[in-house]
């Protein structure tokens, strides 16, 4: 075997190579070495959306990269990546240092590194196990990265402390003030005690119950892992937590910069195995943030042993075309004062982002002598980005739960009109914030100020379109807040059905064109058919234990529904919302009820027959009753409820009944806010007559749809978004 190749600029060292790669995913590293092969970086997210693979999104996705990115590293440096796998992290570095060392296991691994990132002149990749490699390596490494490799430790190392030994070993070959990076799951992280499996075993609370002795690998708590660094003499670190993990991380947070109230969205999606759904992860976390126990309970861990960084925080929108793809980052300048600094990630988005101070500048010569504030803005050419101060205060979005947490409907009624008074001085000027939501409104007091202005337009929007998406924005993110009616305000506003359709139109195109059209991690992971197992005692009684887009179904034999009774189909809706249901009930049974979601959806049904035959043939004589619903045309209802009931009535004398019987149904089920579901329903009871469709409708047309098939993004079930 040759000791050494090339492919493109990358060096493949195989002295230290056994002829066997003791670590592997398998047959989808021959797919993963052929993708590389054949595609450019830029369309791997195109292959992800058409391979429906966990592998594939792992390996392949630009976001894996976030967990090193955001890192201010010196371009002079000389890093080692110590288990370089695939390259995901391996070509970032590469961008951002002098020289990268990389070291892996295996050959085919590490082949579709190299192809990958065949561009690169400056990386080595050392294909074998550490422990063979790491007598030959440098002593003078700035950088040494363990993204995802730590919890490995025992198969790399082997003794009775391979952690520690592990650490020890490559503290020999850091420079003096360099630093080691380690990425890797909280064994206590939130998600293992909500439902999740554990990353590497697949098994059920494993890590929360201790590991057993043979256990390929260990994950550690926040403690266990700072008790490692301390016996290795190591007392200088900064822990970092990155959100929902390190694979796929968006939000990294710091000791010195913690989530707040109502930040992190419920993560309920699990790509690489199904799980179980025991309790809201949201609400769970916003306790576990209140009470200052956030860093015990994170799913995942970034730690930097060495000297610290100044950047306490980042947030990432890399999930968009490139144009509008940035970092958003705070950080402790020389002075000890926070400021916010906005990163393009692309060559493309340079413009978004400088264009920043020019927004800033429309906004305060609209807003001058109003109530809003405008965080000023200035763009540093060297640094490329754009600088913000840092605004204490409270957002807005937190003061409306807390109304909504005491049930204060007056002090919520008086933030809302707030908010339209001051957003609405100089409403005819031409300039305007599109995403001037609650969120972005950072209250002090009676100071009001707008901290993130980056869709900013030259053009006049409408005051009342701007609450519209202010409130829109604010309940999809977490279903409580639907409590707060938003009739009487969209009335007082002038805002009808018709004009709350088109807005739902121009957000679902607006989203459309920060993205792309790429696909959102909902319609990854649906398309990737993972599953949310709610066990049955949970389903009975806890809503938020449920994903909105559950369906459920109980039969009626003579005697009633049954919670025991009623089931969660195998059967889930696919990426454009469409589900096929085969019913089995017997002879006896008088109804068969249908609940599409646990949340306010718009229902067409595309297709039903009973026993093969169309239910809208004459001798089908099945009822459709939208028991909490409203008919909207001959197939399609709206239901202004969390609880949606659709009855299929099976006791008319003339239905042909066996003792087996199939209902087969197909549905498209689109979910939206509760508020344009009550414009829907209210607008439905105004122009039918009481008399009508409404109670009971014979099957009519099949398949005809009234409204267009909404992406998962559209109501931002993404912000793991």
């Amino acid at each position: 075997m040759q000791e050494e190749i090339k492919i493109g600029g990358v060096r493949l060292n195989f002295r230290h190579y056994s002829g066997v790669d003791l670590y592997s995913d398998g047959a989808v590293e021959n797919d993963l070495l052929e993708i590389v092969k054949k595609y450019k970086k830029e369309d791997y997210q195109k292959v992800i959306e058409e391979r429906n693979s966990w592998p594939i999104l792992y390996h392949l996705s630009d976001q894996r990269a976030n967990i090193v990115e955001w890192i201010p590293m010196n371009p002079n440096s000389k890093v080692l990546e110590v288990g370089s796998g695939c390259g995901a992290i391996t070509g970032m570095l590469s961008s951002k240092a002098r020289e990268v060392v990389a070291c892996d296991l295996s050959r085919r691994r590490s082949e579709i590194n190299a192809t990958r990132n065949a561009d690169c002149s400056n990386v080595t990749i050392h294909v074998g196990n550490f422990r063979d490699i790491e007598p030959d390596l440098p002593r003078d490494f700035d950088y040494i990265f363990l993204i995802g490799v730590f919890e490995y430790g025992q198969g790399y190392i082997g003794t009775d402390s391979p952690y520690e030994r592990f650490l020890r070993m490559l503290q020999r070959h850091l420079k003096r003030g360099g630093r080691i990076v380690i990425a890797i799951e909280n064994r206590l992280g939130l998600k293992y005690f909500a439902g999740c499996t554990e990353d590497h075993l697949g098994s059920y609370f494993t890590g929360i119950e201790g590991y057993s002795a043979d256990s390929v690998a260990r994950t550690f708590s926040r403690s266990g892992l700072i008790n490692i660094f301390k016996k290795c003499g190591m007392n200088e670190y900064h822990f970092y937590y990155p959100y929902p993990d390190y694979k796929l991380m968006t939000l990294l947070h710091s000791d010195k910069y913690l989530p707040k109230h109502g930040e992190l969205q419920d993560n309920v999606r699990n790509f690489d195995r199904d799980r179980m759904i025991l309790f809201n992860e949201k609400h769970a976390y916003e306790e576990l943030i209140r009470e200052g126990m956030y860093p015990e309970f994170a799913n995942s861990f970034e730690v930097i042993l060495g000297p610290g960084f100044d950047t306490i925080y980042s947030k990432y929108s890399n999930d968009r075309v490139d144009e509008f793809k940035i970092r958003t980052d705070i950080v402790i300048d020389v002075a000890g004062r926070r400021l916010i600094k906005k990163y393009p990630l692309s060559a493309a988005a340079r413009e978004h982002v400088l264009g920043l101070r020019d927004a800033y500048l429309g906004l305060c010569e609209k807003f001058r002598g109003g109530d809003l504030e405008i965080n000023d803005c200035q763009i540093s050419e060297k640094g490329n980005c754009a600088i913000f101060s840092f605004v204490n205060g409270v957002p807005l979005s937190a003061l409306l739960d807390r109304c909504i947490d005491h049930d204060d409907t007056d002090g919520f009624d008086a933030l809302i009109n707030e908010y339209i008074k001051r957003i609405g001085y100089k409403e005819d000027y031409p300039v305007s914030d599109y995403d001037l939501i609650f969120s972005n409104i950072m209250v002090n007091g009676p100071i009001w100020t707008i901290i993130d202005y980056e869709w900013t337009y030259g053009k006049c929007i409408p005051v009342r379109e701007q609450v519209w998406r202010a409130l829109y924005c604010y309940r999809l993110e977490d279903r409580k807040r639907e409590r707060f009616d938003v009739k009487p305000v969209y009335k007082r506003l002038g805002l009808t059905e018709k004009d709350i359709q088109s807005l739902l139109d121009e957000e679902y195109a607006f989203q459309k064109y920060v993205t792309g059209n790429r696909k959102s991690m909902v319609e990854i992971w649906r398309g990737i058919g993972r599953k949310t197992i709610v066990p049955r005692e949970l389903s009975v009684s806890s809503d938020a234990a449920r994903p909105d887009d559950c369906v459920q179904i109980y039969i009626d034999e003579g005697e009633g529904y049954s919670e025991d009774e009623s089931f969660f189909p195998e059967e889930q809706y696919d990426d454009k919302n469409e589900i096929s249901l085969d019913i089995r009930v017997s002879g006896d049974c008088n109804v068969v009820r249908v609940d599409p979601a646990f949340a306010p959806c718009i229902v067409t049904i595309l297709d039903a027959t009973w026993n093969d035959k169309q239910i809208s043939d004459r001798d089908c004589h099945i009822s459709i009753h939208p028991v909490n619903g409203e008919w909207i045309s001959d197939d399609t209802f709206v239901f202004n409820s969390d609880d949606p009931n659709i009855e299929f009535g099976l006791s008319d004398g003339g239905l042909k009944k066996q003792e087996r019987n199939h209902l087969k149904l197909s549905l498209l089920t689109t979910l939206i806010p509760g508020n344009s579901a009550d414009a829907i329903a209210e607008s439905v009871h105004q122009d039918e007559d009481a008399e009508g469709k409404k109670s009971e409708n014979i099957f009519g047309k099949i398949g005809r749809k009234i409204m267009s098939r909404r992406e998962a993004r559209l109501y931002k079930d993404e912000e793991w978004d």
